[in-house]
């Protein structure tokens, strides 16, 4: 039994060796994961960008904590985005205004050109510029952009409420699948959806109250970390 109980430790001694613990419960090997999100509409997988470290790894320490199970969308507007990452939302009653919930941290803004609204992008929700000129994200509130197509005439207006230089290779993703150009610069992007655009679509066609929040609840089931599919 000596014999074979040698080699196993140094097996998982490699493993661990191979993997090493990261800040937030992470391991190395989680950093190249997806996160696929079970809600009461169907299933997303979000792919986080390396071009966002902070927001990319703080997303999945607490998706691996279980953090984001049985929260609500608690704001949700059509051919704009869906809002989710509010605790307080796992037990308010029916009706109850949402949106203030989260940790007692914010993570320092991450913009990148390469990184902008277009349908599907994850980003960090957060307080308003009189409050937070800085543009610091909130440390669990995000939204899911859907946002709405442009003709050439109604991209030139939201490209001027911009306020900003979009690129050529940009309007060309936003014409064709739709965005919230005006929120770049402005919100940090960190991933996007690679599979489950139309539960985006389901989730953001709901009836809502007058706060936004959908008259029947719409959860998070479930979220965790998966395999890349490469």
């Amino acid at each position: 039994m000596r014999k074979t109980s040698i080699p196993i430790f140094f097996l998982f001694m490699l493993m661990y060796s191979c993997n090493p613990k990261l800040a937030g419960g992470l391991r190395k090997n989680d950093l190249g994961k997806d996160v696929e999100i079970i809600t009461d509409k169907g299933t997303m997988i979000i792919h986080l960008s390396d071009s966002a470290p902070l927001h990319r790894n703080n997303f999945l320490k607490l998706v691996k904590q279980g953090y984001y199970d049985s929260m609500l969308f608690h704001r949700v507007i059509k051919n704009f985005m869906i809002q989710s990452g509010d605790p307080n939302s796992k037990h308010a009653a029916p009706g109850e205004l949402l949106g203030d919930g989260g940790p007692a941290y914010t993570i320092p803004a991450e913009f990148s050109e390469s990184l902008f609204h277009h349908k599907g992008v994850i980003a960090a929700a957060r307080e308003g510029d009189d409050v937070n000129p800085k543009k610091a994200s909130s440390g669990s509130q995000f939204y899911i952009v859907e946002g709405k197509k442009f003709t050439e005439e109604t991209f030139e207006k939201a490209a001027q409420r911009a306020g900003r230089k979009i690129t050529p290779e940009q309007k060309e993703v936003y014409m064709a699948r739709g965005g919230t150009p005006h929120l770049d610069g402005n919100y940090t992007v960190f991933g996007e959806i690679v599979q489950g655009l139309d539960v985006i679509d389901s989730i953001a066609w709901v009836k809502t109250d007058g706060n936004d929040r959908p008259v029947n609840d719409v959860h998070i089931i479930k979220a965790k970390l998966i395999k890349r599919n490469k």
